[in-house]
């Protein structure tokens, strides 16, 4: 009998990843190794290579496939983060493993955080509004210059009507991206190819799509929309992230779809308080609790989240007490199986890394430090290596508190670990918060090893 195929894992890197969807699209379309490899003029030992990330793909034979099995164009705009990831490792291999500091990597323009809105700015289309929102920010997608794709990556033409397996390919890059965004943070090449699949699915809203289809494609384009907002947030290209979440939100309540509505309004209300306006966060994060009884525990946790973290910045103890104890108690309901996909990131760590920044907050307002601490300390250690840029936030707040509250040689080892993570991510809001880091330990600066900590965070932010 023949062996099964060799289990994938797309999540490995972005070879992995082309080679998953090799295998996908052409067990889709029904073919052998040998067959494929035939009607592209290969070998099928070398698509097997393919598929294992054995070997790298090219772009002609990725746009090969791409016409074979019609895929809509997602191997061929996959390969050029593949070889980009090929590349920056490359980089990384050629430097020395014993020096003894850590080497700044530079990241895109816009490090600098810009000035926050006003509140009217970010005021939500009324329904009447929704549908003339979905097609002006699919059009945007399609053509203005926020989905600038690398010049390796060639735009695909749009299906005229949508199947089944397009909405798959959606909910696979969502998946995907998502794992990459965690790892890698959302600067660089992972935000240059999320925008490409994006533009790809925003376009699919204007094809023609069977009814029993509708409710699946504008939610799984609602999902695909915060993932790349969420990238967008992360490079401090807050203009996009704004658009993009809104956009995300629209397509959500366009199908009546309250939990990725929900998760929208979350990202909506961090991105807020983060640019300085936590009363319009606070605003946010209740609209997004409206109807909370349509969402699960999880859902209503991580709003109750966002409310504490608005209201720790507007100093308001007792109220963020509340909503921590709200959050609490959503979560201790959560039963794993029943939560969606979208959902499986808020583990106990998130949880805890989440209320341990609102009461981070408090505690360097003069509010008791044990909670955060225990609360920081529990995410660190639950963050499992999928989750690199939120093991690091949180370590990288606990560094601080630490340093805070006068335990700088415990917040030293802290944030030499968070200073090597941060060098491996390309995150500017883990680059900012490494700088809160040395600025919070100016305070302890006569310390060897303060200043040494210092000098690092300094050369490796400032770029």
């Amino acid at each position: 009998m023949p062996r099964p195929p060799k289990p994938l894992d797309p999540t490995r890197s972005a070879a992995h990843w082309l080679g998953a969807e090799i295998r996908h699209w052409r067990e889709l379309r029904k073919l052998s190794q040998d067959k494929l490899g035939a009607l592209v003029h290969l070998s099928g030992d070398l698509i097997s290579k393919f598929e294992k990330a054995e070997r790298p793909c090219r772009l002609r034979h990725a746009k090969a496939l791409d016409v074979v099995l019609d895929t809509g164009g997602v191997l061929g705009r996959s390969v050029a983060l593949a070889q980009a990831e090929m590349d920056n490792r490359s980089r990384e291999m050629d430097n020395s493993p014993n020096r003894s500091t850590i080497t700044p990597r530079r990241t895109g323009s816009g490090g600098r955080l810009e000035e926050p809105r006003s509140a009217s700015e970010w005021n939500e289309p009324n329904p009447m509004e929704r549908r003339n929102l979905l097609a002006a920010t699919s059009a945007a997608l399609a053509a203005g210059p926020l989905l600038q794709l690398m010049n390796a990556a060639q735009a695909a033409a749009t299906p005229s009507a949508v199947r089944p397996a397009d909405i798959e390919q959606i909910r696979t890059a969502a998946t995907t991206l998502r794992s990459w965004d965690n790892l890698y943070g959302g600067a660089g090449v992972v935000r240059d190819t999320a925008l490409a699949q994006l533009r790809w699915a925003a376009n699919l809203l204007n094809s023609k799509c069977p009814a029993p289809l509708r409710v699946e494609l504008f939610s799984a384009v609602s999902r695909l929309a915060t993932i790349v907002g969420a990238s967008a947030f992360d490079a401090f290209a807050h203009d996009d992230a704004h658009r993009l979440f809104a956009f995300a939100t629209s397509c959500a309540e366009e199908v009546d779809n309250w939990p990725l509505r929900a998760i929208s309004y979350n990202l909506r209300s961090r991105q807020a308080i983060w640019r300085g306006d936590p009363d319009n966060g606070l605003t946010l994060a209740e609209l997004g609790l409206a109807r909370a009884d349509r969402l699960s525990p999880a859902e209503q946790a991580m709003l109750h989240n966002a409310r504490a973290r608005a209201l720790a910045k507007m100093g308001r103890t007792q109220q963020t007490l509340t909503a921590i104890g709200a959050s609490d108690d959503a979560f201790a309901s959560v039963v794993t199986a029943n939560e969606g996909p979208w959902m499986a990131y808020y583990d106990s760590a998130q949880h805890h890394g989440d209320t341990g920044h609102a009461l981070f907050d408090l505690a360097l307002a003069g509010h008791p430090p044990q909670n955060a601490l225990l609360r920081l300390q529990t995410a660190v250690d639950g963050h499992g290596d999928g989750f690199a840029r939120s093991r690091t936030f949180s370590r990288t707040k606990l560094a601080s508190l630490r340093m805070a509250a006068g335990d700088p040689e415990q917040a030293l080892a802290d944030g030499r670990t968070a200073l090597a993570e941060v060098s491996r991510l390309r995150s500017l809001r883990a680059n900012h918060e490494l700088g809160e880091l040395g600025r919070v330990a100016h305070r302890h600066r006569t310390m060897p090893g303060v200043r040494d900590l210092r000098e690092q965070i300094t050369s490796t932010v400032a770029v």
